[in-house]
């Protein structure tokens, strides 16, 4: 079953590519010679040299090459321009184009950003999210949602499960009751519907507020990034599959008024460099995780594979966590409604 994924999963990536090349090949020279040189900074989500870090140098080269040199974009790591938690108010302000975030960050403000980013107990599958988003008006909605705050969403990011780090032993979900923990958008709502104490962290403050005992708990990124950031060092106890981040979509968002005074192949390159870093991240994470997995046994850490049947048993109450993170938003609902109709057509719920 597992080698069968991985065939589905390369056919589609291969499908994805090749629609990308031929995206990228319709581009008109004319236009682009008619076009001056437009010049970006854009704030990302990982620290220098780390792999997803890596995957942002590739997107801002692929913009590059697909307009001819002509849209140059400054890639920034976590932090370098402002704080992580004040990147959404500083491109929406203008002070730079472009940034890379999670739309859980700003759910406490725009309800729609809880289900545009995860489900906790929702989609297994990447490739399921990613369907909802080209295919089933997902992108559209998530447009609808920044546009009130004048940021445009360019297109997400779409990769698997972040696995839970856990200073403690967490074996069935009843153990997560009295724990403190770091989660961000619907996960923070649906663990603290479990019993959790949820404290809202940017990533870059995960490992030192496991270090330092402020949490039990935290989910920060996938494995490979997880690893490389030292949460090895500072969680002996890892828990996958992560039920409570099972996919992770993050996303390009520019500041509006910047993204409009783009030419038309300024955007399609844009679009076109971000579906292509979506699908190479998320290959390379599926290679890496079992050498991942292994690397974090030897640095004495224990990983829990945690059974199907106790996940399966705690959605119910997952998902009247799903309800009132809505918050009654008409958007939200709207979201929340549409990705809970194709769970349904899939299988994963009844």
């Amino acid at each position: 079953m597992r080698n069968s994924k991985l065939s589905r999963r390369a056919a589609l990536g291969a499908v994805a590519a090749a629609g990308a090349t031929m995206a990228a090949s319709t581009f008109a020279r004319p236009a682009l010679a008619q076009s001056g040189t437009v010049t970006w900074r854009m704030q990302a989500l990982w620290d220098g040299g780390t792999t997803p870090q890596k995957y942002e140098e590739k997107f801002v080269a692929r913009v590059a090459e697909l307009t001819g040199g002509k849209f140059k974009i400054t890639l920034f790591a976590a932090g370098q321009i402002v704080p992580a938690a004040q990147a959404f108010d500083a491109v929406r302000g203008g002070a730079f184009e472009l940034m890379k975030t999670f739309d859980g960050y700003e759910a406490g403000k725009i309800p729609s950003f809880a289900f545009t980013s995860t489900v906790p107990f929702g989609f297994a599958e990447s490739d399921q999210l990613e369907a909802w988003f080209y295919e089933l008006g997902g992108i559209e909605m998530a447009r609808q949602a920044y546009a009130p705050a004048g940021l445009h969403y360019i297109a997400p990011t779409v990769y698997g499960q972040e696995p839970l780090h856990s200073k403690v032993p967490v074996r069935k979900i009843a153990d997560l009751a009295g724990k403190k923990g770091r989660f961000v958008g619907l996960a923070s709502t649906v663990m603290g519907a479990f019993g959790v104490s949820v404290t809202p962290l940017p990533t870059g403050e995960v490992y030192s507020a496991l270090d330092k005992g402020v949490i039990d708990m935290a989910d920060r990124g996938d494995l490979t990034a997880n690893f490389e950031a030292g949460l090895a060092e500072v969680a002996k106890y890892v828990i996958v599959p992560g039920f409570h981040q099972p996919t992770t979509a993050t996303s390009y968002v520019a500041n509006r008024g910047a993204y409009d005074k783009l030419p038309a192949d300024f955007k399609a390159a844009l679009a076109v460099a971000a579906r292509e870093v979506s699908g190479a991240l998320r290959q390379n994470i599926l290679v890496n995780d079992t050498a991942s997995l292994a690397k974090y046994r030897a640095k004495g850490c224990e990983v829990i594979m945690f059974d199907t049947a106790e996940v399966n048993a705690a959605r119910p109450k997952a998902m009247d966590a799903w309800k009132t993170a809505t918050k009654g938003e008409a958007l939200a609902s709207k979201i929340l409604e549409s990705q809970t109709a194709f769970m349904k057509q899939l299988g994963l719920l009844a």
